[in-house]
């Protein structure tokens, strides 16, 4: 299923539009995570520099073929080797990885998405106890150069009450703060 509103720009406007490495910094992922699902590999803009944060694999996924394949195409030319990528519907399909085996799921621009509570509770199945859903959004400001519109944009306290009606998250109320465009959050996985 595609999302509403998924179209991608050019892939250098986009990538001028995000500070990676520093998102990356503020929400923590780094080196004690082992392994990892993403939805929405898109260019690989975040896929190959998460994956070499991870102890272990990133396994990426994304509907569109041309975007997996372009992913695999830098990675490789990149020499990153921790990487699985697959043109997978998760909404028809779920993450393709075993229920409970991963320590971080990552949410980046997707949860303007028709069902959102659903696909939380699909990134909460993916996860160990323990584990995290990582969420990164456009700020909730028609100012921003991009994101969906704003009668479908998350606001960061809706997405918190979308997780805990899972019941499968817990959040600590912290929104993080990710200049220039975006916020996070992260959601623990609550005890099983």
């Amino acid at each position: 299923m595609r999302l509403r509103e998924s179209g991608m720009p050019d892939e250098g406007y986009w990538e001028s539009l995000l500070e990676v490495e520093l998102i990356l910094d503020c929400l923590g992922i780094d080196g004690r995570i082992r392994d990892a699902v993403e939805l929405g590999c898109g260019y690989g803009t975040f896929s190959i520099p998460v994956a070499r944060r991870l102890l272990g694999t990133l396994y990426t996924v994304d509907v569109d073929p041309a975007m997996v394949a372009r992913t695999r195409a830098r990675a490789e030319a990149q020499s990153v080797t921790n990487l699985v990528c697959k043109a997978l519907d998760v909404m028809a399909e779920g993450f393709g990885v075993p229920p409970a085996s991963m320590d971080a799921c990552l949410l980046f621009n997707i949860l303007h998405c028709e069902e959102p509570v659903r696909l939380l509770r699909l990134a909460g199945d993916t996860l160990r106890d323990g584990g995290a859903a990582f969420v990164i959004h456009w700020r909730y400001d028609p100012a921003t150069p991009r994101g969906p519109s704003m009668d479908i944009r998350p606001r960061p306290e809706q997405i918190i009450a979308w997780a805990l009606e899972t019941g499968l998250f817990t959040h600590d109320g912290k929104v993080i703060d990710l200049p220039p465009w975006h916020y996070g959050l992260r959601l623990a996985r609550a005890p099983r």
